[in-house]
């Protein structure tokens, strides 16, 4: 078994440590390492970065050189100068609004709510802040976005009644709904931001929200990572979207949630091992509909073709 707590700065020789969100992507991450379905030389090691701040400060101390992140910010890093490249994209999707109130069924149903969002001015902020514009609806007046540190304490204010509905990545929606139920409390994923983004959009129910980038640093030290990597995480999903609960059992040491949730998460978390490339379009549909409002949160402009591996 590859070790798991061993830093990337000081890993033994050849060893490379994976960092991932604690959020669906990171079950591939695990299952990768703990399978060892890598070939490529040397370890594979993973840990899990707990906020947006703590992953852009590993990638830009270089303590960091593998890492799943949300895709506009990888984009936003790569137009800023960081020497880092987008290798793949591990999820099609995986936002939810979770209620108590069955009522809440759509974006208009959320005026005079409070509503926790984690991680202000990432991903889930964002395509929020998009939603409420289209459906006509400001942010500033017509709900109370409670902003949180992390999917874990949305889910809890949620549970704790202190908000009325939450927006959370998998696998939070899920255990929401479960530790709701344990506690008395129907919790339900009323809305579907995939769906809503196609409605809004008009394009597939797709959000290639994160994927695995890597520094430049590390590809010209190892050229032969990045293939072997792509390979190993395409086995890794294979097997994840296969045996969910026996994926959910070796990821449920790292992430923040039991392996019953990890598992029943599985399924709404879309999770895909696409090679940045092939996802280009998608991707650059969301970024280009992200950025329309604040060209500055990808960098002012779309990246270019050296980003995508």
């Amino acid at each position: 078994m590859s070790r798991i707590s061993t830093p990337a700065h000081a890993a033994g020789p050849g060893e490379l440590v994976l960092y991932g969100p604690p959020a669906g992507p990171s079950i591939i991450l695990a299952q990768a390492v703990q399978s060892q379905t890598f070939e490529g030389s040397g370890k594979l090691g993973f840990k899990v970065w707990r906020s947006p701040d703590e992953m852009r400060a590993g990638l830009t101390s270089g303590t960091m050189a593998a890492v799943v992140l949300p895709t506009q910010v990888a984009a936003n890093l790569y137009n800023r100068g960081m020497k880092i490249r987008l290798l793949n994209i591990l999820t099609q999707g995986l936002l939810y609004i979770v209620s108590t109130d069955a009522g809440i069924d759509s974006f208009p149903a959320l005026k005079g709510r409070k509503l926790a969002v984690p991680f202000r001015n990432d991903m889930p902020d964002l395509v929020l802040a998009y939603l409420l514009k289209h459906h006509g609806m400001n942010p500033a007046s017509d709900l109370t976005i409670q902003i949180t540190g992390s999917p874990v304490e949305a889910m809890q204010m949620l549970l704790m009644g202190r908000v009325d509905a939450a927006l959370v990545a998998e696998p939070a929606a899920t255990g929401a709904t479960i530790r709701g139920r344990l506690m008395g409390r129907k919790i339900r994923r009323v809305i579907d931001i995939q769906a809503a983004w196609a409605e809004a959009t008009g394009r597939a129910p797709v959000l290639p929200q994160a994927g695995l980038a890597l520094t430049d640093p590390l590809r010209t030290a190892r050229p032969e990572l990045a293939e072997a990597l792509q390979t190993a995480l395409e086995a890794a999903v294979a097997k994840v979207n296969a045996d969910p609960q026996a994926a959910a059992e070796l990821a449920a040491p790292f992430l923040d949630f039991p392996a019953a949730i990890l598992a029943a998460s599985i399924p709404t978390s879309k999770l895909v091992v696409t090679r940045a490339r092939a996802a280009r379009n998608d991707i650059e549909a969301m970024l280009t509909t992200l950025a329309d409002a604040d060209p500055a949160i990808i960098g002012g402009h779309l990246p270019d073709d050296g980003f995508y591996l």
